[in-house]
C-alpha cells in the first residue's frame, strides 16, 4: 500500500514563499483510498501552495490516465483526465469544509490533501466512457447484441391483455 503522509502539507512551517508541490499517482496510491471509486491510473501532480495574510491558496493540476471500466463491455479501458484543484485553506479553532474554504485546527495545522486530489480527478471522469469504436471485447460484444435482439422480439410477440386490447381499439376508432 501507498503511504498517504507524502500527501499531508504542515501549514505552519510555510513562509511566505510558494512552495512547489508535486505528485506522482500511481495504482497504490488509488487502492490506499477508502472508498474510492476509481482503482487504477496513472497521472501527474503539480502546483503550489502560497501562505498570504489569513490564509494559504492551494493550486494543483492533474494530467493522466484512470482505468476505470467501459460501460459496455466492462473491461478496462484507458481515459485521459485533466484536472485542476483551486482551494483556500486557513487556520481555525476546528476542521471545516465550507465550499472553496478549508478551515484546518490551528493546534494540528496539518492539511491532508489527498482526497481533495482524489476527488478532482475522479469528477473529471466523464459520466459516460466507453472504449472507441471497435475497441470492446468482441465476445462481451457479440452477447450484447444478441440479448439485445432477443429481447426487442420477444415484446413484438409477446400478447396483449384483453383488457388493454379494448382500449386499444376505442383509440383506433378516433
Amino acid at each position: 500500500m501507498c503511504s498517504l503522509e507524502r500527501f499531508k502539507i504542515d501549514l505552519k512551517s510555510l513562509t511566505e514563499v510558494e512552495t512547489p508541490l508535486e505528485y506522482e499517482l500511481d495504482d497504490q496510491y488509488f487502492q490506499s483510498l477508502e472508498d474510492a471509486q476509481v482503482q487504477y491510473g496513472s497521472l501527474h501532480v503539480s502546483g503550489s501552495i502560497r501562505k498570504t495574510v489569513g490564509f494559504f491558496e492551494l493550486k494543483l493540476h492533474s494530467e493522466g490516465i484512470v482505468r476505470i471500466p467501459c460501460d459496455r463491455c466492462l473491461e478496462l479501458m484507458d481515459q485521459p483526465i485533466e484536472a485542476d484543484l483551486h482551494l483556500t485553506v486557513k487556520l481555525g479553532s476546528e476542521y471545516a469544509e465550507d465550499d472553496d474554504i478549508i478551515t484546518v485546527d490551528e493546534n494540528e495545522g496539518i492539511l491532508d490533501t489527498s482526497w481533495f486530489i482524489y476527488e478532482s480527478v475522479a469528477l473529471a471522469v466523464p459520466i459516460q466512457h466507453v472504449h472507441q469504436l471497435g475497441g470492446c471485447n468482441v465476445a462481451m460484444s457479440e452477447k450484447l447484441q444478441e440479448l439485445s435482439a432477443a429481447r426487442s422480439s420477444d415484446a413484438d410477440a409477446q400478447e396483449i391483455d384483453p383488457r388493454w386490447e379494448a382500449l386499444l381499439k376505442l383509440k383506433s376508432e378516433e
